[in-house]
């Protein structure tokens, strides 16, 4: 291997008639060894389209992001004051020897964006901050500042005394009536929506506290709530429906009040005025599964019937340009509201009006003219989301930077890819370097270098297999050019409905009163393109339907201390097979319980905080990064003990729990799932914080698989997926379906339709331009027909 000095030598020696500064021209990775890479060096062109391919989990975001880009950023945020870093995410330094010729990177990931309901598109992407500077400006009658239109804040009024220090004087004025201007609506706090509760749902009036008559998930008696209550005087065992009209309004809406309990100071709140806040103010997406079942049961929304849903106050919305208030601008479709505003002149705001149209035409260019910018953003697919974060570098005019993509062509329909594959090519042109992770062949292709990662996924993985053009991928004996001409045919013989779920008037988002009959016992797939309303139909008239198992691509819940065997129940059986082999209490065998390292609490890192300077992470010296005690460790089943399990790959622990003294059937019926639904690869203690958006889902699905349910809807579940992992998924939907199962897919991957039973697709465009069944029939009909977008993308897939 070159030494570092020898590196850098290459790197800036001239060639004759060059100048110094123009040679470098690489991105150079020496011995990377983030995650499996396995001391990966190699050397990227700059100012160039660079595509990163391979089976999923073998090492691809490892070296692009965890290596590459984690390196620029950490090298960026070193040029700040140390004060300034105290305030931003410390970054350790990536596994690796030498990294040379790295520019400043842009990272555009697929992480769903917050699901604060007071986020939307427009507050994410600045349009409403620019449009509440317009309405503050030429809006009449005109009303106040830019945030007297802003849902967010509310309109303040202040008396008394203003103090302010200047120097080392005090200035005191008296203030009467002093209003501050805010847009939000009072009655629903800016939220759009008022909420009603369920009282039967909160508590059962035949039984007392002490009995357990709270039917809020986590108000057990046995433990600080049971002494808050009885401390604050509440009546114990006295059925609450015999409470007094004060105790019951105590127990619901009392009001915080500090009081003393056991020597302790606590703080008492009504049980409702505590639900609101711990529960309410989240999003339901964001929510534990047992916690969103309890609100849907216990709480009605309906629309705030002062504000109609708009979140703005009545003097926001008498604000008014050429007839429009600004809620009624944010409800248009961005492409219609584009056109809207190019018929608005007026010179006092040319600027801002240029800045507005520059970034609503993005929205359009980059295929989402047909969001509204009053969506929540919470309800962005992990594809939108993407390219919303896009929209910002489009009109940039940086250059020489390097722009890191996570699959940019997630959820995006066929037609669509084309578009997506200009805006790289346009970003690269400008004299960016453009590092792509990627698995469709019609974006690989558009590549001027190919980085091909394997051979295999985890262990066997996070080597570089094939380093060249796409043409030489193509003819390289690798996973990936094996199977980047692959083409699924369409079935010869289809299977016959069991039956039809009946959907009739959906009218969720762009829906226009659809009808359809969605077939029972087949694979269904629903299709069209992004924004067309497949996701408005499938989760507004399916999904909350009894005997529906829904897996999506939401992000898992969990911190670095969950894994894979938390996450799916399989710690527990293992636990009990080592507490059952070794007579000893099965919680030894958690590292978030009593068998963790003492000196690292189980973390298996300590962090050392260091003021205003970045915190360091290092692995713990007492137990390895093992999470364990030395006395858990000796305690063993099969000849391994709980570190060494939990280090396992699924595939391997597989074979382990099934045969001999390990011999655990409950433990090997969820390795099942897991290596069914393409896991095998993951170690059983990965941290879920480290896996990708279609890695999550799959882990989703082996967990929901256990499920009694009947149908079972998937949300793009190729996503994520190696071309060769594809042939595995349709092999999974098809034993679904087998075992007696309806699966319903939402998918834009042509293989997946090929093989489907029944295709349903909506159009013909996205947002008012789609929102009907342009098709329902079988994949050689649509095919045949080429009557769609789909059909004629499908047709060319097949090439029929």
């Amino acid at each position: 291997m070159e030494s570092k000095s020898t590196a850098a030598k290459t790197a800036s020696s001239p060639s004759a008639g060059h100048h110094p500064a123009d040679v470098h021209d690489m991105i150079r990775v020496q011995g990377a060894r983030e995650n499996n890479l396995k001391d990966v060096s190699l050397d990227l062109p700059k100012r160039r389209l660079t595509a990163f391919t391979g089976v999923s989990g073998s090492g691809k975001s490892s070296l692009v992001f965890a290596t590459i880009a984690a390196e620029s950023q950490r090298m960026i945020n070193e040029t700040y004051s140390a004060f300034v870093q105290g305030f931003m995410p410390s970054l350790a330094r990536p596994d690796v020897d030498y990294l040379d010729g790295l520019t400043t990177a842009i990272i555009v990931d697929q992480e769903r964006m917050g699901a604060n309901p007071r986020s939307t598109v427009g507050t994410a992407t600045d349009a409403n901050a620019m449009l509440r500077i317009l309405f503050s400006r030429i809006g009449t009658p005109h009303i106040g500042p830019p945030t007297a239109f802003a849902f967010n804040v509310p309109t303040r009024v202040a008396s008394g005394v203003m103090k302010t220090d200047k120097g080392n004087r005090q200035e005191t004025s008296i203030v009467r009536e002093a209003v501050y201007q805010g847009g939000m609506c009072a009655r629903c706090e800016g939220m759009g929506s008022v909420n009603d509760f369920d009282l039967t749902a909160i508590y059962d009036e035949s039984k007392s506290l002490s009995d357990g008559a709270l039917l809020v998930p986590g108000y057990s008696m046995d433990g600080w709530y049971g002494r808050i209550f009885s401390g604050a005087g509440l009546p114990m065992d006295k059925p609450v429906g015999k409470f007094t009209e004060r105790q019951l309004q105590k127990l619901l809406y009392g009001q915080p009040e500090k009081i003393k309990v056991d020597g302790v100071n606590l703080t008492y709140e009504g049980v409702l005025s505590k639900v609101q806040k711990s529960m309410l103010s989240k999003d339901l997406d964001a929510m534990q599964p047992h916690v969103r079942r309890f609100v849907e049961r216990a709480v009605t929304f309906t629309t705030c019937p002062e504000c109609k849903g708009t979140r703005l106050s009545q003097e926001a919305l008498s604000s008014k340009i050429k007839g429009k208030n600004i809620a009624e601008l944010c409800a248009m479709q961005i492409s219609d509201l584009a056109e809207w505003l190019r018929d608005l002149d007026d010179a006092s705001v040319a600027p801002l009006l240029r800045g507005l149209q520059h970034l609503l035409d993005s929205f359009a260019e980059i295929g989402l003219g047909y969001l509204s910018l009053d969506r929540p953003a919470g309800t962005l697919s992990g594809g939108e989301a993407q390219r919303t974060k896009m929209i910002r570098h489009l009109g940039s005019s940086l250059t020489d930077v390097t722009y890191v993509f996570d699959e940019p062509t997630i959820g995006l329909h066929p037609h669509d890819i084309a578009r997506m594959n200009q805006l790289l090519l346009q970003l690269r042109d400008k004299g960016n370097t453009v590092l792509v992770v990627e698995h469709k062949p019609e974006t690989i292709a558009i590549a001027d270098h190919v980085v091909d990662l394997g051979p295999g996924a985890g262990t066997a993985g996070g080597e570089v297999v094939f380093e060249g053009t796409v043409e030489g991928l193509r003819k390289s004996d690798t996973v990936t050019g094996h199977h980047l001409d692959d083409r699924v045919s369409l079935k010869d013989a289809l299977r016959a409905a069991s039956g039809a779920m009946e959907v009739r008037g959906a009218s969720t988002h762009n829906l226009r009163d659809v009808d359809v009959d969605i077939p029972l016992g087949v694979l269904c797939v629903v299709t069209g393109v992004a924004g067309s309303g497949k996701s408005s139909l499938i989760h507004g008239s399916v999904a909350k339907r009894d005997g529906v198992v829904v897996v999506d691509q939401g992000a898992i819940r969990g911190s670095r201390r969950s894994n894979p065997a938390t996450y799916t129940g399989l710690l527990e059986p293992i636990r009990k097979a080592f507490a059952k082999a070794n007579g000893v209490k099965p919680a030894l065998f958690s590292s978030n319980s009593e068998g963790a390292c003492p000196a690292c609490n189980g973390a298996g890192v300590i962090y050392t905080e260091l003021g205003v300077m970045a915190t360091v992470e290092s692995t713990c010296e007492e137990c390895e990064g093992r999470r364990f005690q030395a006395a858990v460790l000796e305690y063993e089943l099969g000849g391994r003990n709980i570190a060494d399990v939990l280090a396992m790959p699924v595939n391997e622990a597989l074979d382990f729990f099934d045969t001999g003294e390990a011999r655990t059937p409950a433990a090997h019926t969820i390795l099942a799932r897991l290596a069914d639904v393409g896991l095998g690869y993951l170690t059983l203690g990965q941290p879920l914080t480290t896996l990708s958006g279609g890695e999550r889902q799959r882990l989703k699905l082996a967990t929901q698989m256990a499920e009694k349910g009947d149908v079972y809807v998937l949300d793009e579940p190729t996503t994520g997926l190696h071309l060769a992992d594809v042939e595995n998924l349709l092999g999974l939907l098809d034993r679904l379906v087998e075992s007696g199962k309806s699966v319903l897919v939402i998918e834009h991957h042509q293989a997946v339709m090929a093989h489907a039973d029944w295709i349903i697709d909506l159009g013909p465009g996205a947002g008012h331009d789609g929102g009907n069944v342009v098709f329902e029939g079988t994949p050689a009909d649509l095919v045949a027909s080429r009557s769609t977008l789909t059909g004629e993308h499908l047709a060319t897939y097949v090439g029929a």
